[in-house]
């Protein structure tokens, strides 16, 4: 399964953007899926997390209440809807899907997409 990204590009804080994440294949296979980001020099932070059905999310503090992932399965797209953006938000985000099942760390996840540069400005 491949996993492509769009939907980034540059946008005044307080805006909004919204990140498809399209599969090559079967996205139902994935245990959960997440999206991940990553700035040059720091390490690649989870931004949202989902699992299989779609049911159970997670976000970290620093998106929380701003920031919506969710899946369609029959499309196989994964998305992250991105409100109230700051500057602070800009990085490369990352799709990823996790097929085993330990998907609570960043290793757990064996398929990442190529990423799409989001950038926020003041």
């Amino acid at each position: 399964v491949q996993l492509a990204e769009s939907g980034g590009g540059l946008v005044q804080a307080g805006g909004s953007l919204r990140l498809p994440c399209v599969a090559s294949g079967d996205i139902i296979s994935f245990n959960a899926m997440a999206w991940y980001r990553q700035v040059p020099g720091k390490e690649r932070e989870l931004v949202a997390a989902i699992s299989r059905s779609g049911d159970d999310t997670y976000y970290p503090d620093s998106v929380k209440g701003r920031f919506t992932i969710s899946r369609d399965n029959d499309r196989n797209t994964l998305y992250l809807q991105m409100n109230s953006l700051k500057p602070e938000d800009t990085a490369m985000y990352y799709c990823a899907g996790c097929s085993g099942y330990v998907c609570t760390e960043k290793e757990g996840y064996d398929y990442w997409g190529q990423g799409t540069q989001v950038t926020v400005s003041s």
